[in-house]
């Protein structure tokens, strides 16, 4: 273990490659902190590997048939995610660690602390943060504001009328909290968290909100976020995921018709929102019309709502862990489908005994080892327990998932042809789902936690099984010829088909992947230009039972002259042809980053075959 521990860091020392240096696309491995995080990540992985994984477990994990994500957080017991409860947090103020913060008294204040209470417990856990209603929950902070102002305005002006003071309030406070927003998304794209490594994982659900105050918060976040930062730039953060409800926002003539109309035009411009849909029937199931009820999703499609143990909601809850199975190296290994369903049984089996293996490791860490994310109630309940109080039961509230990469390329080792390709190969596809969702139905049952299934969102996960499976199978036509594995039940990106197809392909996972999953479209050209074409694909979407989806497009800026649109060889304002002076917006998964010179080779060589869908 020593020396492959010192050969890597060598190899982050001197090595200019990327999959070394940007595994995280969020984070500058050339950097100090980036430099230091990789050291870091390194030593901690190595002593998880060697003291604290089971001999199973270790022999399935060197050998690539399971993926345990996010190793180098393992030894200090952290969870993955949590769905941020903003108003109990804000309500009486919070303390950080270093002092309280007061309960905010405007909208300013209250965007300035949801930055706060983001970057504080982003170093409490590895994964990403989101706010389920955030609409709902800023609404109260415009409602002080427009009080505010409407105080100010009838001491300066006595002898106006009360409904010119009203409406006058409420302009000044349209303008507050614009500003509010545009501090919040500049905030997003500047504040720093572990040890200044990476600026926190940000998204916020919205949209349903029906009052003016919450229309206004939603309002002006797309507007903000259209705007851009200082320069025009898009921004990364935060990813704003706009809830779909109809009745509320999706068809003519619902209160909130409007904002929809208004997130598709900051879609066409700055490739979010993305879109999570209410009445999915295996989302609409959990609806009861109140706000926390509400589906919300992490933007890289973590999704938490079930649960055994407690109340049906994202609030306050989220992932603990997951691990992911390397499908196309089970399938290339197969003898046939039979023994195939064997060893995914088997490895399944063994990923879930992994979660739990690693759920009661978390489980006897203590309050104080997470001052922020339990002390100050941002996981469910987690401000009753004292600091030396161990996690077990309230970490019971979590959940537990499996994932998978590569099933196009399973399949395309067991039958000749992928799901994209074949009616017979897209169901075994949904066989080969439905049997790991079944599996986790059980281990809900047999260990009373919360098992679920992931689409898995394997950023870098897809280049290493690839890389792994091709050295030890070399070269195999549709399975390892190519640079990665396909995201999780993805047709091939490379794959032509039309939106409509494509669709209705992935629609029927979306049910069985209860962890978390999402469906993208892609388009080519400037899609400002044409918001209905952006209306139809998500009116499709709903349709065929899509739970999460997006829109992906290219965005392109000059770094020169400020141009933002489709940009080839050179910028068509001021001809700038330098390539280090053009930003490319692109989406990995479910985020976003600034450049594809920060993506490892693996997700360039991805988006590099991305064919449009029509």
């Amino acid at each position: 273990m020593e020396n492959a521990l010192y050969e890597r860091f060598r190899e982050i020392v001197e090595s200019s490659n990327q999959d070394v240096v940007q595994e995280n696309a969020n984070v500058d491995g050339l950097s100090p902190m980036g430099m230091m995080l990789l050291f870091a990540s390194a030593s901690t992985k190595a002593y998880t590997v060697d003291h604290l994984l089971s001999d199973e477990v270790k022999t399935a994990y060197s050998n690539g048939y399971i993926h345990i994500h996010d190793l180098d957080f393992y030894a200090s017991g952290t969870t993955t995610c949590t769905q941020l409860p903003l108003s109990k947090i804000l309500k009486g103020g919070f303390n950080t660690g270093h002092g309280h913060m007061r309960e905010p008294n405007s909208i300013m204040s209250a965007m300035a602390l949801t930055s706060i209470i983001f970057q504080s417990n982003q170093n409490n856990q590895h994964g990403g943060q989101s706010i389920p209603a955030f609409d709902y929950d800023l609404a109260p902070y415009v409602q002080k504001s427009f009080n505010q102002n409407k105080r100010m305005l009838t001491d300066f002006l006595p002898s106006t009328e009360d409904e010119t003071i009203e409406e006058k309030a409420w302009k000044l406070t349209e303008r507050d909290v614009f500003q509010a927003c545009e501090a919040f998304v500049h905030n997003s794209n500047s504040m720093h968290s572990r040890g200044g490594g990476q600026v926190p994982f940000i998204s916020v659900n919205l949209g349903t909100d029906t009052s003016m105050e919450g229309r206004m918060v939603t309002r002006n976040l797309l507007l903000a976020t259209q705007k851009g930062l200082g320069a025009g730039e898009t921004p990364i953060f935060p990813i704003i995921v706009f809830k779909v409800k109809n009745g509320v926002n999706f068809n003519e003539g619902d209160p909130n018709y409007d904002l929809y109309r208004l997130s598709l035009e900051t879609t066409s411009r700055r490739l979010f929102p993305n879109y999570v849909f209410i009445d999915a029937p295996f989302n609409l199931a959990y609806y009861d019309g109140s706000p926390e009820s509400e589906i919300a999703t992490m933007g890289c499609r973590t999704r938490t709502i079930s649960n055994v143990n407690g109340k049906e909601t994202p609030v306050g809850r989220g992932n603990l862990s997951f691990t992911t199975i390397n499908l196309p190296l089970l399938a290339i290994e197969a003898r046939d489908i039979n023994s195939f369903f064997e060893q995914l049984g088997y490895y399944t089996d063994l990923a879930v005994r992994q979660l739990y293996e690693r759920f009661l490791y978390q489980s006897q860490k203590t309050a104080s080892h997470f001052k922020f994310l339990y002390g100050q109630g941002a996981w469910w309940n987690g401000e009753t327990l004292n600091p030396h109080d161990k996690l077990g039961e309230i970490l019971k509230q979590g959940t537990l998932s499996v994932g998978f990469v590569g099933l196009a390329e399973a399949l395309s080792a067991l039958t000749g042809m992928h799901h994209g390709e074949s009616l017979d190969s897209r169901n075994l596809g949904i066989d080969i789902v439905r049997f790991m969702r079944e599996k986790m139905d059980r281990a809900t049952t047999e260990y009373g936690m919360n098992y679920s299934l992931l689409a898995t969102p394997a950023e870098s996960f897809a280049g290493k099984a690839l890389r792994l499976t091709r050295s030890r199978h070399g070269i195999i036509k549709g399975v390892t010829d190519r640079e990665y594995f396909t995201n999780s039940f993805h047709v091939p990106v490379y794959y032509p088909i039309k939106a409509v197809d494509k669709i209705k392909i992935e629609a029927p996972y979306h049910e069985l992947t209860n962890a978390g999953h999402i469906t993208y479209i892609e388009l080519d050209g400037d899609t400002n230009k044409n918001i209905d074409a952006l209306d139809s694909i998500l009116r499709a979407m709903q349709k065929y039972g899509i739970g999460y989806g997006s829109i992906n497009h290219p965005v392109d800026g000059c770094m020169v002259c400020g141009h933002q649109g489709i940009i080839d060889n050179e910028c068509p304002s001021c001809g700038n042809k330098d390539e280090s002076k053009i930003e490319r917006i692109r989406r990995i998964t479910g985020y976003l980053v600034g450049s594809l010179n920060r993506w490892n080779s693996s997700k360039r060589a991805e988006e590099k075959e991305r064919r449009t869908h029509i």
